[in-house]
């Protein structure tokens, strides 16, 4: 299973993402879940580095899997605000499509 975790602030700020896991629907190479969350969080994540002002740093754990952690190191902006929503937008209609068990994402504030 994938798991993204986002983290708020008490106003509702974006904060932090995780990505981690694969999603188990196909073998490697194969796997359409794995694919598109992927594309999606990958698209995010250079959209927020090229496109952006927000300051981040991002994590890319090869070893592990290609686990992603994005922190950001300043109050985002509302560019960065917007990617993070969108990007939830697609992980949610991944999850509609293929279900739950392959992909699970949770807010915390």
């Amino acid at each position: 299973m994938i798991r993204v975790q986002v983290d708020r602030n008490a106003e509702g700020a974006y904060t932090a993402f995780r990505v981690r896991g694969h999603a188990g629907y196909a073998e490697a190479g194969e796997d359409i879940v794995c694919a598109g969350v992927s594309a999606i969080v990958i698209n995010t994540v250079n959209c927020l580095t090229d496109l952006t002002e927000d300051d981040v740093d991002v994590r890319f754990d090869e070893e592990n899997g290609g686990d992603i952690s994005v922190v950001f190191r300043k109050r985002a902006t509302g560019d960065g605000q917007f990617l993070i929503d969108c990007m939830l937008h697609g992980l949610e209609w991944i999850k509609r499509q293929y279900g739950g068990r392959y992909l699970k994402y949770e807010i915390r504030d």
